[in-house]
């Protein structure tokens, strides 16, 4: 069995991983080696990284060749089978024994398939790059596509693919509830009929994987925010609009296979049947907690591994980040866990930062971002930032809600408590970011202001930045 040693050892290729051993670069002892295990020869990096206040970031995920990273990481294409946390080492798929002070887990997350699916090969989960990649080669040669769920994939994949009839079948009253509420879904469904004719071409440089022919790797890491716009998802209806039709509040409870017509049945709880050939399910994620150890991990109550504020897991020197994480501390009053990209790369930088302390002896304290919420994503080509408790998130609906909507071009609405800003959901090019991080972040009374903090006419951010 081949050995090795490092100092810090990060398992995961995906946005969590590679913040994580960027950041070791940055903070930790040039003396310290670094070891990243990926089970694929490509990795996310976040790259163009703007700041567009004092928490808040926008930024694009590259997908990369893992060789790309720099020199001091050193990159193992593996995947990790058993932690020995008393001896302080790892086994892997490949049979190496890897050494290590400290180690941190950011193996992700995998989708949570319809539960009807039972291993349904017309069935996809779409998560990682493979993923798209058997999507985009089954969708090539069907006519009609069912998407299951309302999350962010669920609704790029509605809003980009063409040359198809699409049906979204969403346990909710309305589209996009993941992110939004039932005003922008209205906002954006006006999208939904010119769908795709104001893509943006994302002009990137593209890797392909080289895979070893011993390679037991099976997946790879989460999508990026921008993965639509670098793959061709079109179906065999040439020349014909694409259209959608959504099933609100149904699920699917029956899935029939046919020898006649199309090659699958849809039975939904509302009563309504959909005939397709391919079934694309964005139901959400679970931790992927696929890998044995000699002690067991305190998770939290959603399957992930619980981890403190410093991204510490309750064994010794042991970390984790990302999606395979659970948010065990006491959260800021404006803050609170998504599964989402921006998190991952905010975790996995926090979980550097504590391993390179604890290796030093410094004493460290909680990244400010994690003082408030905040995600800048793009849903039916618009950009969409979302600030603080955006949605009311916990504030047991005593809140009231400002609201300025110009159709096809913006929408904003501010969440607002005895005159304080709590959250703010800013869609379109709203020049309104930064004003609205610094009033969640200082609480200033705006009852004055009353309903003119939205009046079109008065510039707020001359008043605030």
């Amino acid at each position: 069995m081949a050995e090795v040693n490092c100092t810090f050892l990060v398992v995961g290729g995906g946005i969590a991983g590679v913040s994580c051993a960027e950041t070791l670069v940055f903070f930790a002892d040039p003396k310290d080696s670094i070891i990243l295990i990926t089970e694929s020869s490509l990795v996310k990096a976040a790259t163009n990284i703007i700041s567009l206040g004092k928490v808040l970031t926008r930024f694009d995920i590259e997908e990369k060749q893992a060789t790309s990273l720099n020199k001091s990481i050193r990159v193992l294409e593996d995947q990790l089978l058993r932690v020995e946390s008393n001896g302080h080492f790892i086994l892997t798929v490949s049979g190496m024994k890897i050494l290590y002070k400290y180690l941190c887990l950011c193996v992700g997350a995998r989708p949570k398939l319809i539960k009807q699916a039972d291993g349904n090969p017309n069935v996809i989960g779409i998560r990682d790059t493979e993923s798209v990649v058997q999507f985009k080669n089954r969708v090539q040669d069907a006519t009609r596509l069912a998407v299951v769920g309302n999350g962010g994939i669920a609704s790029e994949i509605v809003y980009e693919i063409t040359d198809i009839e699409v049906h979204w079948i969403i346990k909710d009253e309305y589209i996009s509830s993941t992110f939004v509420d039932s005003g922008a879904a209205k906002f954006f469904q006006d999208r939904l009929s010119c769908k795709g004719s104001q893509k943006t071409v994302v002009k990137r440089m593209r890797y392909m994987e080289e895979r070893a022919e011993s390679s037991k790797v099976k997946q790879g890491a989460a999508l990026g925010p921008d993965w639509h716009k670098t793959v061709d998802i079109s179906g065999k209806l040439q020349n014909v609009p694409t259209s959608v039709q959504i099933h609100y509040k149904a699920e699917v409870e029956e899935i029939h296979a046919q020898s006649e017509g199309y090659p699958l049945k849809l039975c939904l709880t509302n009563g309504d049947t959909v005939e397709c050939d391919l079934i694309v399910s964005a139901t959400g994620v679970t931790p992927a907690i696929n890998f044995t150890s000699d002690r067991d991990f305190q998770l939290g109550p959603d399957g992930g591994l619980y981890v403190d504020w410093a991204m510490a897991t309750s064994l010794d020197d042991i970390y984790a980040a990302g999606d395979v994480c659970y948010a065990g501390w006491e959260h800021a009053p404006h803050w609170f866990q998504m599964r989402l990209w921006t998190q991952a790369r905010q975790m996995g930088s926090m979980a550097a930062r504590a391993m390179a302390a604890k290796r030093t002896g410094e004493t460290i304290y909680q990244d400010f971002c994690f003082e408030m919420f905040n995600h800048v994503t793009e849903l039916f080509g618009y950009q969409v930032v979302l600030l603080g408790r955006y949605n009311g998130q916990g504030l047991n609906d005593k809140y009231e809600v400002l609201l300025r909507m110009t159709p096809g071009l913006e929408y904003i609405k501010l969440v607002m408590v005895d005159g304080r800003l709590q959250g703010a959901m800013l869609i379109g090019e709203t020049g309104l970011e930064e004003t609205c991080e610094n009033l969640i972040l200082n609480q200033l009374d705006l009852t004055p202001y009353g309903e003119d903090l939205l009046d079109p006419n008065i510039d707020i951010e001359d008043y605030f930045d």
